[in-house]
């Protein structure tokens, strides 16, 4: 042990020496004094330099700092958390061996702010682990995040800690969570904590809260009502409140209460509020109400914002020119576009009111072909325009695609007819992991209803019910379209009885699908249901009603659905309706009324009006009525082969072989090419077609011995080879083996050869079936107890038992 010196020992007790004692003191506190005075020089250099963003500057401060306070150490890590070096922040906070609850707390709201899920919930963990507390801002930034990213289930965690340690009586906390649940879509979790709230209900922010979050889940009558009811309760609204009731009034197009809502802003003093005027700007564009967003608008100082939703106004209401007059002035005023002006203005050229080649230049000149949602929209209006190529050229370009841009494609393809295309590119889409949307699967599902691929459209189906997205009106409408055209009758009725909302379309959908089936009275059952829904038919639906007549022989009851259209619903008759009732009339045999229609008709026949006498004529062999509506045809679509082949097979019917032969030489002269019959059957995931007399098929030599046995047990049973289709000029067995050999009957000897015993076998055919298949499908379907389902085109026929589902009218 360390032996004292007398003298200090003497100083420091002996009583004689008060100055001495007094003079040590002071030098003592002088130092104390100093100290203290070097760390808050040093700490507000600090502060400064790092709220400035020199954070490196500051952070040199630091290192040659001899003494650091708690202040000195959060003020390094606040400065690192707010310029966005995390890193660097954790490394101070795992250094600073005094943290407190505010260090912790400050690196975490950084994570928060950030959008970094994994270490923001690592760290709160962390700082419960060692002991601290969370404060309500702690809570509060953890909140933001977990609205932010939408994850519901770390909030409901946050939630059992809010409780569990008593924070449920904290306004800003339990306003946290209050804006978490209606971030996140569950909007009644929200109320239900609102409602149940003992303190505080005079607090605008909560109110706000619940306002915004039913206008941004779409339920804008139930964000107007809380509106109303905050009113009631004496809470005033703000510059927050009034934007998310007004894009509620938006939302329901509830013009009359925008009206009164504006009165409000004006009376509260927030009529000058840039954000507010935006929001009435939007709602009154949203509305229709042009002039009143007109007026907003020019009283206000140049906002791109409202300026967009002016454009956006305009367009919607089909204002186009005002819309493009509205963009000139921004230019003019030297405004600053952004990239959400673009796609109004493109939505003009989809209309006609512009060229889109011009604006597209415009987009390049400005900078922003580089903007995905720029780039989506001149895909989508090369799309909608038919301009296939140009959509996928820009759409190659660009360097990061989302599931917009390849929707925009895909559904473009679809709506031009161009069916395979929009397959292609799906696929490609699947193949890239880009996960399909509502819309790009109900778009996908109409094509593979025009292609009749139900396998694919099965796929799409399943597939889509995988990925756990919400059905939509537009998918369901879809799925009863495919399924129905594709023949699959009762999984179109299942997704038809599961939909909770049909529109006109859905039941149209089922309506055609049932007549193109060959089950016309259920169409017409099915249109009565729909009457009694209280949904009006349109003009599509009587299109299919008709076609439902037709095909099942109902004269009276389609001569009386053609009178309702006009006398009860308004809606004029358009060529489509005259053909099916040329088409009704014809198939019964009446042709002096179809003769009588077409005289009467209130517009132009075209093509398909033709044609549907045409075929009557055929079956019931009228040369005279036949020969006119050939010759309209040939002037309306002169290189369309089809009435100069059934002109053709008219005569070769009535053994007029030379008239025949002078149709086709007629067809050969103009260059009219028939197109060829094939018919294709879908086994095992492949393809495999057929054309007449066939010898191209792997299996060949089977599908040949097959179809003599076939025709050998149907004679037995009673069939008759009908020489009407056998359109050449040859002996009887040499029609009869012609006959034989049709694409349809090899396509069904394979089913047979191919698909298991009892298994249905779907036949695709791109013309109309020839009568004698007919006959001998009916045979074959008893005979081999197989259910048969032909698709022509022109409607579907389900043999079974040696019966059609046609009736024989097809």
């Amino acid at each position: 042990m360390r032996k004292l010196d007398p003298k200090v020992v003497a100083f420091s007790y002996n009583p004689c020496h008060p100055f001495k004692l007094m003079s040590l003191l002071r030098s003592i506190h002088t130092s104390i004094a100093d100290s203290y005075q070097s760390i808050l020089q040093s700490n507000q250099l600090l502060n400064g330099l790092s709220k400035s963003g020199r954070i490196d500057d500051a952070r040199k401060v630091f290192d040659k700092m001899t003494k650091r306070d708690e202040y000195t150490w959060n003020t390094m890590i606040s400065g690192y958390v707010n310029v966005g070096r995390l890193v660097e922040a954790r490394e101070l906070l795992n250094g600073f061996s005094s943290r407190s609850s505010i260090s912790w707390s400050s690196l975490l709201s950084g994570y928060c702010r950030f959008g970094c899920e994994a270490e923001a919930f690592g760290l709160f963990r962390s700082m419960r682990l060692e002991g601290q507390k969370p404060s309500q801002y702690t809570l509060g930034s953890i909140l933001r995040l977990c609205s932010t990213l939408c994850l519901i289930q770390n909030g409901k965690m946050i939630h059992g800690y809010v409780v569990k340690n008593g924070f449920e009586s904290n306004v800003y906390v339990v306003t946290g969570l209050v804006d978490m649940y209606a971030k996140c879509s569950h909007v009644s979790e929200a109320e239900i904590l609102f409602k149940g709230l003992a303190f505080d209900k005079g607090n605008h922010v909560l109110w706000t809260t619940m306002v915004t979050g039913y206008s941004q889940n779409g339920d804008g009558l139930k964000a107007i009502e809380f509106f109303r009811y905050m009113h009631a309760e004496g809470v005033e609204s703000n510059q927050f409140t009034f934007p998310s009731i007004l894009t509620a009034c938006s939302a329901v197009s509830a013009h009359r209460f925008g009206e009164q809502v504006h009165g409000c802003i004006v009376r509260y003093g927030f009529g000058c509020n840039v954000y507010v005027q935006s929001a009435l700007v939007d709602m009154y564009a949203k509305c229709g109400d042009l002039s009143s967003a007109k007026r907003v608008l020019e009283n206000m100082d140049d906002d791109v914002v409202s300026w967009n939703s002016m454009i956006v106004g305009c367009v919607r209401h089909g204002f186009e020119e005002e819309a493009l007059l509205l963009f000139k002035k921004m230019h003019a005023r030297n405004m600053k576009i952004d990239d959400y002006t673009f796609p109004s203005v493109l939505n003009c050229c989809i209309i006609g009111s512009i060229d889109a080649k011009s604006v597209q230049c415009l987009v390049i000149k400005t900078g922003f072909e580089n903007y995905k949602l720029v780039s989506n929209a001149i895909v989508d209006m090369y799309a909608k325009t038919g301009e296939l190529n140009c959509a996928y050229a820009v759409f190659e370009k660009m360097v990061e695609k989302d599931v917009i841009s390849w929707t925009s494609l895909v559904t473009g393809y679809a709506q031009n007819g161009t069916h395979e295309g929009s397959l292609k590119i799906f696929r490609d889409m699947r193949i890239a992991g880009v996960n399909p949307d509502q819309f790009i699967v109900a778009s996908i599902l109409s094509a593979c209803a025009e292609l009749t691929l139900l396998e694919f459209g099965k796929q799409v189906h399943s597939d889509f019910i995988k990925s756990g997205l919400r059905s939509s009106l537009s998918v369901d409408n879809s799925l009863v379209t495919m399924y129905a055209k594709c023949g699959c009758l009762d999984d179109a009725d299942a997704i038809f009885v599961s939909m909770h909302v049909r529109d006109v379309i859905t039941w149209t959908a089922l309506i055609v699908g049932y007549a193109q089936n060959g089950k016309g009275r259920h169409s017409l059952r099915f249109y009565d249901a729909m009457v009694s829904s209280g949904t009006k038919p349109d003009f599509i639906t009587f299109i299919g009603l008709l076609f439902a007549c037709s095909h099942a022989g109902l004269v009276d009851e389609g001569r009386a659905y053609f009178q309702q259209m006009k006398k009860i619903y308004g809606i004029e008759p358009g060529p489509e309706h005259y053909a099916c009732m040329i088409d009704l009339f014809g198939r019964s045999g009446k042709l002096d009324e179809a003769k009588e229609i077409l005289n009467q008709m209130d517009v132009k026949p075209d093509a398909t009006v033709w044609k549907a006498l045409l075929a009557a004529c055929r079956v019931h062999g009228n040369f005279e009525l036949g020969e006119r509506a050939a010759t309209n045809l040939f002037e309306l679509e002169p290189m369309n082969a089809m009435p100069y082949v059934m002109l053709s097979n008219m005569y070769s019917a009535a053994r007029k072989w030379d008239d025949a032969a002078k149709i086709r030489r007629l067809m050969k002269s103009k260059g009219i090419v028939k197109e060829p019959g094939c018919s294709w059957i879908e086994m095992n995931s492949r393809v495999h077609t057929f054309s007449s007399e066939d010898r191209g098929h792997p299996r060949e030599a089977e599908i040949y011995s097959k179809i003599d046995e076939i025709i050998i047990k149907i004679k037995e049973a009673g069939y008759v080879p009908d020489m009407n289709f056998s359109l050449h000029d040859m002996d009887r067995e040499g029609m009869e083996v012609g006959l034989a050999y049709h694409s349809e009957k090899l396509a069904v000897a394979f089913g047979l050869l191919a698909s298991p015993p009892c298994a249905p076998i779907r036949i695709f055919k791109n013309l109309r079936v020839c009568g004698d298949c007919h006959s001998a499908m009916k045979y074959i379907s008893g005979i081999f107890a197989r259910h048969i389902i032909l698709r022509d085109s022109n409607c579907f026929h389900h043999f079974r038992e040696g019966k059609c589902s046609c009736g024989n009218y097809w």
